[in-house]
């Protein structure tokens, strides 16, 4: 199967998963949790937690709950990013926010509670006992590298940086920890559950960083040229403080990187690479 179908096939046994998941209870907070999870999405990050295990033969039924688990702290940080104490956004997807939707109040009820059940799902994920020390490793990172090493972190520096004051450094360390922990905590986790070798998350770890700044200038370049973010106008990101020109060099630059990784790596993994390849075409 090519990497297009074998993609596709993973999707949809993410979306199939995600609805039984969420499936639980049918109170308004499980509503809006359902809202906001099920609504659409690339699910970007758990098709890389999916491709990096089928690259080193961990098997779906293994790291889908994974997968799924990532999608869930993935959509709840969302949640809680377009609060109006955040990026103070209106629409995500299309529609109504969920605060917008629901309230801030179970807005932000719903952001907690997905962060909580993607840690129950891996809690519970079955896992023969001779890899139970490589489930205890993925719930780790995951936990690590969406906190305040991570993601979290790169909050913080969201919320405290403007302009005026953001360096290339600095931002690259704010977009490196926002938005690029949790695509590196995802292709770990795959590898992770797949035995993969310390030189060969080395490798996918620098794949993982690149894809994430790609991922993150791409969704700048679009946000500079629709202007539908209130936010994209008054926080830094690589159009507002490198232009237009600088920031698609620095998109093509990071997937070339990303893919040079895996090839160094020697890790042919057709969908991590189209995944990769994917962030330089118009409409992904």
């Amino acid at each position: 199967m090519d990497a297009k179908n074998l993609l596709a096939g993973y999707k949809d046994a993410v979306e199939g998963d995600l609805r039984r998941i969420l499936s639980r209870h049918d109170t308004l907070l499980f509503q809006a949790m359902r809202y906001s999870v099920l609504c659409g999405g690339k699910r970007f990050r758990p098709l890389l937690l999916l491709s990096a295990g089928d690259a080193f033969g961990a098997g779906l039924r293994r790291t889908l709950p994974f997968a799924c688990a990532v999608e869930l702290i993935h959509n709840y940080s969302l949640i809680h990013d377009d609060l109006p104490a955040l990026d103070d956004d209106d629409y995500r997807r299309g529609r109504p926010s969920c605060h917008k939707a629901f309230g801030e109040d179970i807005a932000l009820l719903a952001g907690d509670s997905l962060l909580t059940l993607a840690f129950e799902v891996m809690a519970a994920a079955e896992m023969p006992k001779s890899r139970l020390a490589r489930k205890d490793q993925v719930i780790k990172e995951v936990a690590q590298l969406a906190g305040v090493e991570g993601m979290i972190g790169g909050q913080l520096l969201d919320i405290t940086f403007s302009v005026d004051n953001a360096a290339k450094e600095s931002l690259h360390e704010l977009m490196l920890k926002k938005t690029g922990a949790l695509i590196v905590a995802s292709v770990r986790a795959g590898a992770v559950l797949g035995g993969a070798q310390r030189s060969k998350l080395e490798s996918l770890t620098e794949y993982g960083k690149n894809v994430g700044l790609a991922f993150q200038v791409r969704d700048d370049i679009h946000d500079a040229a629709t202007t539908r973010k209130k936010a994209s106008l008054a926080k830094p990101n690589y159009v507002t403080v490198f232009g237009r020109e600088k920031a698609g060099l620095l998109l093509k630059q990071s997937v070339r990187a990303a893919l040079a990784a895996l090839k160094t790596a020697s890790i042919g993994s057709g969908p991590l690479q189209r995944l990769a390849r994917q962030l330089l075409e118009p409409g992904t």
